[in-house]
Formats: structure tokens, sequence, C-alpha cells
């Protein structure tokens, strides 16, 4: 009778696993959906104060309609354009023969850590007619291909090629396969991605100001530089959280309710890579070469000439090196700190999909396709009416870096927990292992590629973010980032050089350690 009622009851607490998220987990993703509406809250509060006569001029007028138009432009333009660039360099880095992959990974992900403002600067320097739409496209390409590039790489070292392999005996091309059985699989990570690179096109200020092409956030730096917590500026950013939610539900549609994950380890080999013919790997190390020549090559080009022009001299500073343990700091502790927190809200949106954590999962969004100064007003506000002790500390720094950053984990998460089965984590609950444990030993380890390439995107971030550590970073702290953007204001464009410089390097090791635990893991 006890060995009947065993199984029974095994498969009593698996189907109650699958039913019933952790209350736990759900309680740490409700606060932290709790905070990422801080800033949205306060965009409401201010546009309460001022009364709706005054909301209802200030929405619809003409100026709204320009910047609308050149949001819809920028987003259809740029996001697929970013799609079909990193889904092909991740193909190419992962899946075949060309040589020197490694090398390419690296600097696939190395445009992250230039700054956007820098690349900007970089190409008007080279070109001072460059401006408008196509160069927004065409830098917003270059600065955030790397988003997608990341998670479709993780997830294509991670595919069962038992998959291809049938498909292939059945006499299917290899570009078909591609189409019909890779790229659908693929499907989580690409659509993470486009949503992160359609978010930061919202959000972002110093790329597009420097080519004088408007913006909301443009527009909003402006009306704050005038009226500094104007209604005008607050109004705008309410369009903007209202464009953010219109994007998260197009990305909601589109990613849908397929299982990508499977049951056991698959094919135990390596993955298949298809041998390129001398003209495809030609046109291959083309593409790889000339993205790496023009999203690296030509900041790298103009900074050599301010290091040239500075000689050694430039790195003596002792503000310099203080900035770049400072940077590191920061970066680091932001990397675990965000990916940390958003860890709950990434399994329960692969676990339990329901309205509600979808819910909760897309109010970490809302506030990314905010310019950075709203987030930080927002949290200047709240730090000195209710916690005083906080304020301009770096609890403070911290958690705007959580709030901005939040979608990079939250995508990168997702994505990897995606390709760890449930059943292998029901098992261990069935065998007494407890909820938290379980996730810890089995699907983390399983889902560590995309928590490397989410804690990497974070730090990133961190190291390159520059209006909310200007308005919330304790006194005395200077990062790189800060660093330059302070020098070049006065145009002191050699000074600023060594600083560009190291934001740039400290992401190649970074992406080497990424990439080695990542190939190590996915042989698991």
């Amino acid at each position: 009778m006890s060995s009947l009622s065993l199984p029974a009851t095994r498969r009593a607490a698996s189907q109650t696993v699958r039913r019933r998220p952790s209350g736990v987990l759900v309680v740490l993703a409700t606060f932290a959906a709790l905070l990422a509406l801080l800033p949205v809250g306060f965009v409401i509060g201010v546009g309460i104060d001022t009364g709706w006569p005054t909301v209802k001029a200030l929405i619809f007028r003409p100026r709204v309609g320009e910047l609308l138009n050149n949001t819809f432009l920028l987003i259809a333009c740029a996001v697929p354009a970013c799609v079909a660039a990193g889904v092909a360099m991740a193909w190419l880095t992962e899946r075949t023969t060309l040589p020197g992959r490694r090398v390419w990974s690296l600097l696939a992900v190395a445009p992250l850590a230039i700054p956007a403002f820098v690349q900007s600067y970089a190409w008007v320097s080279v070109a001072p007619g460059f401006n408008g739409l196509p160069a927004a496209v065409f830098l917003a390409v270059l600065a955030y291909f790397p988003f997608i590039y990341m998670p479709v790489a993780a997830v294509l070292r991670r595919l069962d090629p038992g998959l291809e392999d049938v498909a292939a005996s059945l006499g299917t091309p290899p570009w078909r396969i591609f189409f019909r059985v890779v790229l659908p699989q693929l499907k989580l990570a690409i659509c993470g991605g486009a949503l992160l690179v359609a978010l930061h096109l919202l959000a972002e200020y110093g790329l597009f100001v420097m080519i004088r092409f408007d913006t909301f956030t443009t527009a909003i730096y402006d009306q704050f530089q005038s009226t500094f917590s104007g209604p005008a500026a607050n109004m705008l950013a309410g369009v903007l959280a209202l464009c953010c939610l219109a994007l998260l539900l197009l990305e909601t549609a589109a990613r849908g309710k397929a299982r990508y994950a499977r049951v056991g380890a698959g094919a135990a080999r390596q993955q298949h890579r298809f041998v390129l013919r001398r003209g495809s790997s030609a046109c291959g190390f083309a593409l790889m070469l000339v993205m790496a020549l023009l999203a690296l090559g030509t900041p790298m080009v103009v900074l050599a000439r301010w290091l040239w022009l500075g000689g050694l001299a430039n790195w003596s500073s002792a503000d310099l090196w203080l900035s770049l343990r400072q940077t590191l700091f920061l970066a680091f502790c932001g990397a675990l700190l965000t990916t940390a927190f958003a860890l709950p809200t990434a399994w329960l949106a692969v676990r339990h999909p329901s309205p509600l954590i979808r819910v909760l999962e897309g109010c970490n969004y809302v506030t990314s396709s905010l310019p950075g100064i709203v987030v930080a007003l927002a949290l200047v506000t709240v730090t000195i009416h209710y916690a005083r002790p906080i304020y301009q500390t770096e609890v403070t720094l911290f958690l705007a870096y959580m709030l901005m950053l939040m979608p990079r984990a939250l995508i990168n998460l997702r994505a990897g927990i995606a390709q760890a089965p449930v059943e292998l984590e029901q098992v261990a609950q069935s065998l007494g292992t407890s909820p938290g444990k379980a996730l810890l030993s089995v699907t983390l380890r399983l889902a560590a590629p995309g928590a490397a390439a989410a804690a990497a995107l974070v730090f990133l971030g961190v190291s390159n973010e520059l209006t909310a550590t200007l308005l919330l970073s304790p006194l005395g702290t200077r990062t790189l980032a800060t660093g330059f953007w302070a020098l070049t204001s006065e145009i002191d464009y050699v000074a600023a050089s060594p600083y560009a410089l190291l934001m740039i390097l400290i992401s190649l090791p970074l992406t080497g350690l990424l990439y080695k635990q990542s190939q190590k893991l996915s042989g698991l």
C-alpha cells in the first residue's frame, strides 16, 4: 500500500509545484515591480498636480506628434536591422567554421563598452554633416546589436543538435533547417533582445543629441534644462511610458507560450558546425570585419588621435585610476544585485506565465524606457521625503541601476531558464529538495549561460551609465563615464581619451570569461 502511495504523493507534489508558484518568489517579484513603478508614480503625481487642462494642452500638440513619428520610424528601422545583424553574427561565431570565432565573439560584444555619446561624437568628428534619421538608425545598430547577439549566442550553445540531424536526414537543405528548426528555438531570445533595443532607443539621449535627431528623451532633457522638473517634460515622459507599454504588449504577443526546453541531456556531443565554403566564409568574414570596423574602429581611431596628442602624461592623473576603481566596484556590485533581484521575476515569468506574473514582469520594463534623469529625480524626491538616511548614498545609486537595468537581466535570465526543463526541478522537489534549493542546484546550473550574459550586460550598463550617476552618486564618486563627460564638457578631449579607452578595455576580459564559462556549461 505504501509503495503505491509514494508515486501518487510524488505526482501530487509535482502537480502542486506546477500549479502554485512559491509565495516567497511572488512576494519578491511584487516588491521588485512596486519599486519599478516609483518613477512612473512620480510622473503621474506631477500630472495630477498639473491638472487635466494643462496636461491636455501639453500632450495633444503637433510637437508630440512629430516626436511620435520620429520614434516609430527609428524603432521600425533600427530594431529589424539589429535583429538581422545580431542573429547572423551569433550564427557565424557559434555554429560555423568561421576562422577566429572566439576573437569575433569578443568583438561582437565590445561595442557595449563604448558609451553612446562617445560613439556618436566619434562619427560626428569624422563626418560633421552626419545627422537625421539615417544617422540615428546607423548608430543605433552599431551601439545595440550586441543586445541581440548575446542572448541568441547563449541559446545557440545549448540547442540539441539531434533536432537538426533529424531534419537533415529527411533531406532538408541547411538553410531550411536554420529557418524551420533553429530560428523558432531562438524566438524567445530574439523577442527579448528586440525589446531591449527598442527600450534603449526610447530612453537614449547622448546618441541622438549629437546628430540633432529629436526624440522624446532629447525633448525631455531640453524641457528639464529650461524648467528643471517642469510639467511639459513630465508629460512627455508619460507619453514615453505609454510607448513602452505598447512595446511590452507587442513583445508578449510575439513570444507566445511555446515551450523551449527539452528533458534529458539530448545529444551528448558538441554542436555541429557548418563548414563554410570559400565564398560563404569570405562573406561571413567580411560581415564580422565590417561590423567591427564600424562599431569599434572609428571610435578607436578618434581616441587614438586624442591619446597621441596627450602622450604618457595623460595617464598620470590620480582621478583616472580612482575612476577606474570606483567604476569596477559599482559595476560589479550593480551586476550582482540586479541579477539576483531579477531572478524571482524571471523564474516566475517562465515557470508560471499567468496574467498576474506578466503584469509584474512588465512593470520592470516601464522604468527602463524613461530617461535616467526622470528615474534619478523620482528617487531624489522619494528619498528626501520618505527615506532621508539613504539620500545621496550608494544605496540610492544601486537602486537606480536596478530600476534602469533590470530588463537586461530579465531578458537573459528568462531565456536561460526557458532552456532548463521544469521536470528536472519537479523531480528534485519530489525527492525532498526545497523549492529554493532546487532552483539554485538545478535550474540556475542549467541557466548559467543566460545568468552570466545577464550579469555581463548589467556590468557594462553600469560602467557606461552617466545621468543617474551624476545626480545620485555620493560626494567624491567619479566613474569613467562621468569623468569622460566632465572633461568633454570642458572641450578637453585629450584628457578625456584615457577614460573612454578604459571603458572599452574593461569589457574585453569580462566577455572572455563569459565566453569560456558559457562554453564549459554548454556541455552539461
